[in-house]
């Protein structure tokens, strides 16, 4: 026992001279690099917060600026289709008014040919008269003659 006493010594001298010292700065070591590795790990994990903190806000703006684009999108278009629907309104009315203007035409048109047809009839009729010099019962079968041409020919 004696002896196993005095090897542990012997052992722990000639470790307390030659690796102790190594073993501790060893160990010293290890302790730094663990505190340097947790010091980074937080450092990125703050960091990693930090930059979904931007992300998010970046994504926040993102999501504004596409709603007022679609806002004005919007905006847009009603302002588009009410200016279609004012321009077509527009167009509306010009056209009825060029109906009404031609339908105007078509009946002053109509009426000057009845008028004149009406006058050629009424010519016709006072020239037979004129003919035949006729009494007043010819004068009237004369008339309902020359009313029955008129009602014939306004017929076609």
């Amino acid at each position: 026992m004696v002896w196993t006493a005095l090897t542990f010594l012997l052992l722990v001298g000639v470790l307390a001279r030659f690796a102790w010292k190594p073993i501790l700065e060893a160990l010293r070591a290890r302790e730094e690099s663990i505190k340097n590795n947790i010091q980074a790990a937080e450092r990125s994990k703050a960091e990693a917060e930090k930059l979904r903190r931007d992300y998010e806000g970046q994504i926040a703006r993102m999501d504004a600026k596409a709603r007022d684009i679609l806002a004005e999108a919007e905006a847009a278009g009603r302002r588009t289709k009410d200016e279609i629907l004012r321009a077509a309104q527009a167009e509306n009315e010009r056209l009825l008014d060029a109906a009404r203007k031609k339908l105007a035409e078509e009946e002053r048109r109509l009426l000057r040919e009845v008028r004149a047809e009406v006058a050629e009839m009424s010519l016709r009729a006072a020239e037979k008269i004129l003919r035949q010099g006729l009494d007043k019962s010819a004068q009237d079968r004369l008339i309902k003659e020359t009313l029955g041409d008129l009602e014939s020919s306004s017929g076609k």
